[in-house]
């Protein structure tokens, strides 16, 4: 054990979370994560956290350059305790693969071979279908410096690339783990790709926001801000579009009558009422 190594019992004391969050695999196979020669524990820490984000829980080491447990990582993990916690170390990545009945190598650029090659999401999919029929799956992620060998890759029977910007493809390990993660997650995440939050309030009616168009309209005819006939039906018509192209919610309309009530009380202290037959009435 080396001088920034410390037993296990200690780890948890040292993260100021009591042993992070509650995170447990569900029954059944799910991915197993497995960094080949990590070089910075700290990067462990980040990559358990990437995990955690995405419901990954299976965490494999092979060969950690500068060994294990390192305090640091569970520093780094963000209260994702327990995935370092149960975290097996291998001496090889045949060792560490033995189990598993499908092996993915995460590829950052072209090697000379002849394989089957995905984005991650696709690989997600596969991940998915895969641990459905029970069978064990793992992903490979490179040391930090140069990703996987080919020898690396000759373990794996799938590469996964990420289309990022081919000027600028470099990605940390936490970051490469994350997107892997947040894939595996949104496979089967019910979450909406689009919703309007309106927390405690809702959608006003178009009825009730004809009725506040009618009294604004009013308000703003008494005013004089639409005294000029010829353009006063362009102007009605955009605040119309104005209003009713959005999703105006109730709590909004009563702040908006709001609005109106203190510009009306103004107007009426200065004399002026709403006409009750303007002139383009008959129009």
């Amino acid at each position: 054990m080396g001088s920034g190594e410390i037993p296990f019992p200690s780890l948890a004391s040292l993260t100021g979370r009591e042993g992070g969050a509650d995170l447990a695999a569900p029954p059944g196979e799910s991915p197993v994560v497995v960094l080949v020669r990590p070089q910075m524990a700290e990067n462990i820490g980040a990559a358990a956290r990437a995990m955690a984000n995405g419901g990954l829980f299976h965490l494999r080491l092979v060969a950690p350059r500068d060994g294990w447990p390192q305090a640091v990582a569970w520093r780094m993990a963000s209260g994702a305790d327990r995935i370092l916690d149960a975290a097996e170390v291998f001496p090889d990545i045949p060792s560490a693969v033995a189990d598993c009945h499908r092996v993915m190598g995460t590829c950052p650029r072209p090697r000379h071979v002849i394989i089957e090659t995905l984005t991650a999401r696709a690989a997600a999919g596969d991940l998915r279908a895969i641990n459905a029929e029970g069978q064990r799956a793992a992903i490979l992620f490179g040391p930090e410096r140069a990703g996987l060998t080919a020898d690396d890759l000759a373990c794996c029977d799938t590469l996964i690339r990420y289309p990022l910007n081919p000027a600028h493809m470099s990605l940390n390990l936490a970051q490469a783990v994350m997107i892997l993660a947040y894939e595996w997650w949104t496979a089967e995440e019910p979450t909406p790709a689009r919703v309007f939050v309106t927390n405690e309030t809702h959608v006003a009616t178009k009825g009730s926001l004809e009725a506040f168009l009618d009294r604004l309209v009013s308000e703003l005819d008494a005013c004089g801000f639409l005294e000029t006939a010829h353009k006063r039906p362009l102007m009605v018509r955009n605040l119309r579009h104005w209003f009713l192209r959005g999703q105006v919610t109730e709590q909004e309309l009563r702040t908006l009558h709001g609005v109106v009530t203190e510009l009306a009380r103004g107007r009426m202290v200065r004399g002026r009422k709403p006409d009750p037959t303007p002139p383009w009435a008959d129009e």
